[in-house]
């Protein structure tokens, strides 16, 4: 359903390699999928592709295209387990953020769009949260982001509707980290943060050894009704 092209990065120097799946009809809105540290591999192809069948313009964009463009990798392959915290290690998540004002601005510029969200997974999830603080994104939703808990100083500049996704085993965020993420996000009047007992990170992946079907489904459907409520 989708197509492989670029956008110009937001400083002009260079040109971002995008996953873009199009609805059949004019889109209700924009939603820009923001990867694991896996690249914008089947998975995350598939989830613009379901977001599109939904209605919306989905765009996924390469957040290594700097130093690895192009790569997919599979986390249930150790080999390519280890190369993707290699690119996590190298990455920089204010060009990160940069890329999604570069996203923002193609979606309502070129494409039309006056509404546009963000999910994001892992590293994606942690892009979503700091979206939320420094571009006007009209809603972002967070799977299992890493690392918010040192961002919490910037939950001032929350405007617009955040959900956050957490799995209470997530390995890659204990519990002192989720408890520090409830303390500075529950009174927070556009955060909804949802728990997920017992499940790990990357429980919503489309593919794979760590999905866990109920928890996924239940997820997603807490994410469509959230973007169906704050796209409209």
């Amino acid at each position: 359903m989708g197509d492989t092209t670029t956008i110009p990065a937001l400083d002009g120097d260079g040109a971002i390699p995008i996953y873009l799946a199009r609805p059949a009809g004019p889109p209700q809105a924009a939603i820009i999928v923001v990867p694991e540290i896996f690249g914008v591999n089947a998975g995350i192809r598939r989830k613009c592709d379901d977001w599109a069948k939904l209605g919306y313009l989905a765009l996924a964009p390469d957040i290594f295209w700097r130093f690895a463009p192009g790569v997919e990798l599979d986390p249930d392959v150790p080999e390519q387990l280890q190369q993707a915290f290699g690119y996590f290690q190298q990455y920089d998540a204010d060009d990160g953020v940069k890329d999604i004002e570069a996203a923002i601005h193609h979606l309502r510029r070129s494409e039309g769009c006056a509404k546009v969200g963000l999910v994001g997974f892992c590293l994606g999830g942690r892009l979503a949260y700091m979206a939320a603080t420094r571009t006007d994104i009209s809603a972002s939703v967070g799977y299992y982001g890493v690392m918010i808990d040192q961002m919490l100083n910037e939950s001032h500049a929350i405007a617009h509707p955040l959900m956050l996704h957490i799995p209470t085993a997530d390995h890659f965020v204990g519990p002192e980290a989720q408890a520090a993420i409830h303390a500075g996000l529950d009174s927070h009047p556009k955060v909804a943060l949802h728990d997920y007992p017992g499940l790990d990170h990357g429980f919503a992946a489309e593919m794979g050894d760590r999905r866990d079907e109920a928890g996924a489904k239940l997820a997603d459907q807490r994410t469509r009704d959230f973007f169906a409520q704050h796209l409209a």
